[in-house]
């Protein structure tokens, strides 16, 4: 099993209401699985717990039989750079750097940078004329697609998307989530998409939702 959650809380201090009330599923090995909910349900604090980008207050979340619930802030980022990738809403990419060394960043950091596999994702990607431009020179599908390359690049056994197009116009929206789900399924990745978007949960092989921090 790829991920298994079983009974996860989670409270920040400045709220009464706990954000995550008992939330338990599992995800196999290159399942593609939408997270659906209306805003404030939980769902990007479930992906940064997931992602070890926070910690749950109690249950278990583990990848690959590794637990994250024990692990220091050290051992979380050693778990993303080599297992965990994620694609954020904003692009986060390094605007002193070449597209190219966006590209590379992630996989360089891993000690999992293929030069051979990160040009093809370049490629495939119609970046292949931009690796030499700074993100700021290049349109925000462009700049999405760069993240998703990214992401990709270290070969991640998991990818979490936290609304990745949502600052995209909806042609470019589905051409981006297109090749990134074709990208995903082809390295044979595990794929939870956070959206909104009835349409796009659609496209997807499973779909869960969450309403007030529970699943339902």
């Amino acid at each position: 099993m790829l991920l298994t959650l079983r009974r996860v809380t989670k409270t920040y201090p400045a709220s009464e209401a706990p954000v995550l009330r008992g939330v338990s599923f599992d995800m196999g090995a290159g399942e593609m699985l939408a997270l659906t909910g209306e805003s404030g349900s939980g769902k990007s604090t479930l992906l940064h717990l997931i992602g070890g980008l926070d910690t749950a207050d109690s249950g278990e979340v583990a990848i690959n039989g590794t637990d994250l619930t024990p692990l220091d802030d050290a051992g979380r980022a050693a778990l993303r750079r080599g297992t965990v990738g994620v694609i954020f809403q904003q692009f986060n990419l390094i605007p002193s750097l070449t597209v190219a060394a966006n590209i590379a960043f992630q996989a360089r950091l891993s000690g999992q940078f293929d030069a051979a596999f990160t040009q093809a994702l370049a490629l495939r990607l119609g970046l292949d004329d931009h690796l030499h431009k700074c993100p700021e020179q290049l349109s925000g599908g462009q700049q999405q697609r760069v993240a998703i390359a990214r992401t990709l690049a270290p070969r991640p056994k998991l990818v979490l998307a936290d609304e990745p197009t949502g600052n995209l116009d909806e042609a470019t929206a589905d051409t981006v989530f297109a090749l990134m789900c074709e990208l995903v399924a082809e390295t044979g990745a595990g794929l939870i998409l956070v959206t909104h978007s009835e349409r796009l949960a659609a496209r997807l092989g499973r779909r869960l939702h969450l309403r007030a921090g529970q699943l339902s």
